[in-house]
């Protein structure tokens, strides 16, 4: 599940059957707007992805029997509606129910099959360029898989490398920690890039205002995140003369904006 998994502060959707049964008034046209007003470069992928968005959830809910009965509001929406269950983190409650999903389908049939333990270190092509498998290692040994190749390995945000893809598409965040996994190094990005795929708005990495920083190891680059649900449901950021600064309910790239202008060290009450 990757850094999916370890999502905690929800999934967003508009005009779901949640929010119906708590009487939140949500459009796809309100979230639409919240979407653009937050940046947002490619208007007609937020219309699909905001259209899509509450019978998607929907979906997860009546298909896999999810919990996602919880509604928040968070940064950068007008609306509530970042919705999560009452029990585990809602990116844990998601990802392991299409993991099951998937591995019931490849137990009692031939149309999915699981490798685990591998490593894929190479993409493979024909003679006129186009993708056709992979070669992977596992145990010790190479193996192939030929097919049509999705590429779902993450970002590369964890990758301080001086060839790293963040050096060579954001230097300037070279220096901040990272609330990736330490596996996001854009292994699968790279090897696109080696057999001729475009890359697009790689220099896009969200810099998010909140971690969580341990005692023991305050200078790690690797930090668990604190999730902006901690902010939604009425947590505060103080900077170091204990001033709160910024409205904690703003959009990230706001209210991290606002910490460059204060004085560290930050911390959310």
């Amino acid at each position: 599940g990757g850094n999916s998994t370890k999502a905690t502060s929800g999934i967003n959707a508009a005009n779901t059957r949640t929010q119906r049964e708590k009487g939140i008034n949500d459009t796809v046209e309100i979230f639409t707007q919240d979407t653009l007003k937050g940046g947002a470069k490619r208007p007609d992928v937020v219309k699909v992805l905001c259209a899509n968005s509450g019978p998607d959830v929907e979906w997860l809910m009546d298909v896999f029997s999810l919990d996602l009965s919880l509604v928040a509001r968070l940064g950068g929406h007008s609306q509530p509606r970042t919705h999560r269950g009452k029990e585990r983190f809602p990116g844990m409650t998601i990802t392991y129910a299409l993991i099951q999903s998937v591995e019931q389908i490849a137990e009692r049939s031939d149309k999915a099959r699981i490798v685990t333990k591998a490593n894929v270190f190479e993409l493979l092509t024909n003679s006129d360029g186009a993708c056709v498998g992979c070669k992977y290692r596992k145990g010790g040994e190479e193996f192939q898989e030929h097919g049509p190749v999705i590429m779902c390995s993450g970002g590369f945000g964890a990758d301080f490398t001086t060839n790293s893809l963040l050096a060579q598409h954001r230097p300037d965040l070279m220096h901040l920690p990272t609330t990736n996994g330490e596996h996001c190094t854009g292994d699968g990005i790279k090897m696109g890039v080696a057999i001729g795929a475009k890359t697009i708005d790689l220099e896009w990495v969200q810099v998010h205002p909140t971690g969580l920083v341990s005692p023991t190891e305050p200078d790690a680059k690797i930090k668990f995140l604190a999730a902006e649900a901690l902010r939604g449901v009425g947590g505060i950021i103080l900077n170091a003369e204990g001033d709160r600064f910024a409205n904690e309910l703003g959009r990230r790239d706001y209210v991290t904006g606002e910490m460059w202008k204060n004085k560290p060290p930050f911390r959310l009450c």
